[in-house]
């Protein structure tokens, strides 16, 4: 939501409606998340949970280590602390990065080798190569969409 409401703050486009009536997507200011927004990310997420969630779910309470339930409340309990915290001190944390090692540590708790750290690590591989993966597909965007519209 703080990715679109940014976009609508800064840009001023204008798109004609049917009936002829110019409709702005722009905000004047960022203090507010209008209520479209709002459901667009929702259902996004919900549609997400829907259709591939249960296999990250099955992962990180299966695979990473085996929670039981008290496992996965101290888990969710730590998340839950983590993230205020974080921001109180201005520090960018993900959810799932911070889910995943409360998990981790949740199993850890128990024995170390009670966590599979070989599928621990592809986790963090596959974060880790996001960040470059995203920046190649975004430029290749932006030349494909260069060549289609040049300035």
């Amino acid at each position: 939501m703080g990715i679109i409401v940014g976009l609508l703050v800064s840009s001023n486009a204008a798109f004609a409606h049917e009936s002829g009536v110019l409709r702005h997507l722009y905000l004047p200011t960022g203090d507010s998340v209008p209520l479209w927004v709002e459901m667009g990310a929702y259902s996004a997420i919900a549609l997400g949970t829907l259709f591939g969630g249960w296999r990250i779910v099955h992962t990180m309470g299966s695979r990473i280590t085996k929670l039981r339930p008290v496992g996965g409340s101290a888990a969710e309990t730590a998340g839950a602390f983590t993230i205020p915290l974080a921001t109180m001190f201005g520090i960018p944390v993900s959810t799932t990065h911070t889910i995943t090692g409360a998990i981790m540590g949740v199993g850890a708790t128990s024995r170390l080798s009670a966590v599979r750290w070989g599928i621990a690590g592809r986790i963090v591989w596959a974060w880790i190569m996001t960040i470059p993966a995203a920046a190649a597909i975004s430029a290749l965007c932006l030349v494909l969409l260069e060549r289609v519209n040049p300035l």
